[in-house]
């Protein structure tokens, strides 16, 4: 009958499904084996969190409502300013027209502390450009104009979905850090870097106002660079302890009288 298959294939296909049955138990073998070390190794994680909470749960800081509203606000200024005299100072300042609302209440708090030390009206020059961005070369431009002693730039970086915000934040702050150091000019760096806006109003309004901060610190700055670059109207001990620091034409003598440089 042809439709009986031959013994000898019939012997030779019962030999392959074994072999092939034989072939198959060690991968599931293998694949229980990791199935229950993963299972194993997460039930001790498990059990090592829930034994580890109560330590981590002591030294975690535990925010109250109230407490959890003041950390969002910017705590209150860690720096102190003694009495600064800004009568004959000169600061201008560069704000942006982006996010205007919170750079203007920026601006007034600088206003005020510049009023508070005695900067009178004639001697502050205040500019506007876009973004953030435009900040160190605006600033550039008026360091180099020699008008103004200090420079506060008032913006504010607002962190969106893209990377466009560390981007401008870290050319924004190197490029102020640069004209700074190029043309001797104290530059204050004002911009708020934000995650969202709750924080820019916590930072830019009441006592919070860090805008005020930056104006005391543009007077004490450039009360700072009269005195090291220019010493008009400064003691004879303010000018030799200026000249050997190497500031100024003052001629130093050493120990046996005679004349060294001024200068590192």
């Amino acid at each position: 009958d042809t439709t009986q298959p031959h013994p000898k294939r019939r012997l030779t296909d019962h030999r392959t499904r074994k072999d092939q049955k034989n072939n198959t138990e060690p991968q599931y073998q293998i694949a229980i084996a990791i199935a229950t070390a993963i299972m194993k190794t997460f039930s001790a994680l498990s059990l090592l969190a829930v034994v580890a909470l109560p330590f981590t749960s002591a030294f975690a800081p535990r925010l109250s409502s109230s407490s959890a509203a003041s950390a969002l606000k910017a705590a209150e200024s860690e720096v102190s300013f003694g009495d600064l005299d800004g009568s004959n100072v000169r600061i201008g300042i560069i704000r942006t027209r982006w996010n205007d609302e919170h750079v203007s209440s920026l601006v007034e708090g600088c206003r005020k502390a510049l009023k508070e030390c005695n900067v009178k009206d004639d001697f502050i020059f205040e500019t506007e450009v876009p973004g953030s961005f435009e900040l160190p070369m605006a600033a550039r431009f008026l360091a180099l104009s020699q008008t103004v002693d200090a420079i506060v730039t008032a913006g504010v970086l607002i962190k969106g979905e893209t990377m466009h915000f560390e981007y401008i934040s870290e050319a924004t702050a190197s490029g102020l850090m640069s004209v700074g150091l190029q043309t001797s000019t104290p530059i204050v760096y004002g911009v708020l870097n934000c995650l969202n806006e709750e924080q820019v109003k916590a930072r830019s309004s009441g006592d919070s106002n860090h805008g005020y901060d930056w104006g005391k610190t543009a007077v004490e700055m450039a009360l700072l660079r009269t005195e090291a670059l220019d010493m008009k109207g400064g003691s004879d001990e303010a000018k030799e302890k200026l000249a050997k620091m190497g500031f100024g034409d003052k001629e130093v003598k050493d120990e046996h009288g005679e004349k060294k440089s001024t200068y590192f």
